[in-house]
């Protein structure tokens, strides 16, 4: 039987009249009267019959009708995207996977927004070992945060803000005796940041156009050692603008702008398709978007 015949005994077993029946169906009497005869014909029962001017239900159709409504509230709960989510409810574990620096800023906020939200949802960070792999199409990983490249052609994204790049070194560095030009930023000391040893990037090569070249002294995996590096050496180290700025107080450095022509850095989050209308994974993209744009507040709902 399908969910049509179901929808047309309800209202007929509601109404006890095929012309009110009809009415609440959109449809014409003789089509419900034809409805009404294919609905006597499978359940095989009667279900209303004639009393005087009237139609009057069998015991069948009592017996069906509260059970024929139960039923149908339950089909458009299970065919309606999200109807009856409640994140208090969610028992889930999600992985996100996000650099070190990006995990510091927003991991604490997450968590306490989840915890009042969904008690009993987990999340898992992972670093980028996996990235420019299948984590996401594998199921490995729920949601990428960062700047998203190298990813599968079917994949969701969503962008989330923008961030500058800028310099970061001791409160004490000499660096900070003078004004900072691309030329005494070059010749600093610097530490590169790169989990696969990497050297060279996007600001060698806007030296490189000045005729400048820096000094990569030492190379490490993750922002977190370079800012403790950068605090106890005279090197120069990156992060990004207005993140984390009561670690970077507390750590005893300082921040300023980096003179060149830089891009800013486009974060955002990317997701695979089977998760799209998933109604838990929805909300804790929301959540975790929540996090990153407003920590102290709001709720920007997912538009991609």
């Amino acid at each position: 039987m399908d969910l049509n015949l179901l929808r047309a005994l309800d209202a007929l077993l509601q109404e006890n009249s095929v012309t009110r029946a009809a009415e609440r169906l959109g449809t014409s009497p003789a089509a419900a009267s034809r409805t009404l005869a294919r609905l006597r014909r499978a359940v095989g029962d009667p279900l209303l019959v004639r009393a005087g001017q009237g139609l009057v239900p069998t015991p069948r159709a009592l017996e069906l009708r509260e059970e024929v409504s139960a039923v149908l509230r339950s089909c458009d709960n299970v065919l309606r995207p999200g109807a009856g989510f409640d994140a208090a409810h969610l028992q889930r574990t999600f992985t996100v996977q996000a650099t070190d620096l990006l995990l510091v800023g927003l991991a604490g906020t997450l968590t306490d927004r989840i915890h009042a939200e969904a008690p009993h949802v987990d999340v898992v960070f992972l670093p980028e070992a996996v990235e420019g792999g299948p984590a996401l199409r594998q199921g490995w990983v729920d949601v990428e945060l960062g700047v998203l490249g190298h990813l599968d052609p079917e994949i969701r994204t969503r962008r989330l803000t923008q961030r500058t790049l800028v310099g970061i070194a001791r409160s004490g560095h000499p660096l900070f005796d003078g004004r900072i030009d691309a030329r005494r930023f070059a010749a600093a000391d610097h530490i590169g940041i790169s989990r696969l040893g990497k050297r060279l990037g996007p600001i060698d090569s806007a030296l490189a156009e000045l005729g400048l070249r820096r000094r990569i002294a030492v190379v490490v995996p993750s922002h977190t050692s370079a800012m403790m590096l950068a605090r106890d050496t005279d090197l120069v180290a990156l992060t990004l603008a207005d993140w984390l700025p009561g670690t970077i107080s507390a750590l005893g450095l300082r921040t300023f702008p980096i003179p060149l022509d830089l891009a800013p850095l486009d974060l955002g989050m990317a997701w695979h398709p089977r998760n799209s209308t998933d109604p838990g994974h929805r909300w804790f993209r929301n959540s975790l978007a929540a996090a990153v744009l407003s920590p102290s507040g709001g709720d920007p709902a997912e538009t991609a």
